[in-house]
């Protein structure tokens, strides 16, 4: 990866050096230290300076990236990937459910990460993994993915923040939809319940108000029916992260008595045909662009899969 990032210094503090404008920025102080080791990384005015240079009104200041190796333990694979967004800093990708995001012992060569790999290696471009908002393996939809590391870091920031600060924070704003069992009832509200890792469990959590981290969930129900085939009452459910505990949103629903249809580790046991995980899917991420400022907003369409459900158990779309 090879990155020029050009900052017009037009307000600047008095005596202040390029780190400290470049912290304000986002920069980590990894991203500094890594900076630090290309002697050609800064240049300001077409003259190359270290980090210790006092900037000026009217300077022209350029951030050089040069990522050249690759991470090591991701194997390309050619699989299909469905890139949404994509610009010089960072990508979109809409994820299957059924799909890993990173690859593991038992997943080796078939993840978002094998993807991606995969993509980059026919750009001829080094591909180091950088994912920023983690979806589980058998939830579908969006997910942003950095193309470098000053990128990484700074969205990175984002989603600490939201989570420390709540929706309030300039942090990535998730929206999902799912199915889930029963009428929920109040039509909405927020749900404010903190998570723990179950005891003897690796991966399975669950609502714990002694060692839980605070997790939220605001939930608007859109409509609801009844099942045809067993009689039973399901809603389609409008969800949006205030915090990003693993599985919150498949926990909170279990919590309230509503678990999404097809989760078989907080719901039914019994897979649902014809679903490759449970029926949620992110559908929408509103972030502020980490280079420009601006704000960026990305939406999907309902998958083949969670409109199938649909259909099967509402009879509409």
């Amino acid at each position: 990866m090879q990155r020029k990032i050009t900052y017009y210094v037009d307000k600047i503090k008095p005596g202040q050096k390029i780190s400290g404008f470049l912290k304000e920025k986002g920069y980590s102080e990894q991203n500094l230290v890594n900076l630090k080791k290309n002697l050609k990384s800064i240049e300001v005015n077409d003259t190359y300076v270290y980090q210790n240079y006092v900037l000026q009104q009217g300077d022209i200041l350029n951030v050089y990236i040069r990522e050249t190796e690759s991470s090591r333990q991701i194997i390309p694979v050619e699989l299909p990937i469905d890139i949404v967004y994509e610009d010089e800093d960072l990508l979109v990708v809409n994820k299957p459910a059924g799909m890993p995001i990173h690859p593991s012992r038992n997943n080796p060569d078939n993840s978002l990460g094998n993807a991606l790999a995969w993509y980059y290696k026919q750009k001829q471009q080094a591909f180091v993994f950088r994912c920023i908002n983690r979806l589980d393996r058998d939830t579908s939809g969006l997910t942003i993915v950095a193309k470098h590391m000053v990128s990484g870091a700074i969205l990175a920031q984002m989603v600490a923040a939201k989570s420390r600060d709540g929706l309030q924070a300039q942090g990535i704003h998730r929206e999902y939809l799912a199915i889930v069992e029963g009428n929920v009832e109040p039509a909405e509200g927020v749900i404010d319940a903190p998570i723990a890792r179950k005891e003897s469990r690796c991966l399975e959590r669950v609502v714990d108000y002694e060692k839980g981290d605070r997790a939220i969930t605001h939930y608007q129900k859109l409509k609801t029916w009844k099942n045809a085939r067993s009689n039973k009452k399901m809603s389609l459910v409008a969800l949006q992260l205030e915090t990003g505990r693993t599985h919150q949103i498949r926990v909170h629903m279990a919590y309230i008595g509503h678990p999404i249809l097809g989760d078989t580790v907080y719901g039914a046991k019994k897979p649902v045909p014809g679903l490759a995980g449970q029926c949620l899917q992110a559908v929408e991420l509103r972030f502020v662009h980490p280079r420009t400022g601006k704000l960026v907003t990305v939406s999907c369409p309902r998958s083949p899969e969670f409109e199938q459900q649909l259909r099967k158990y509402a009879g509409r779309s």
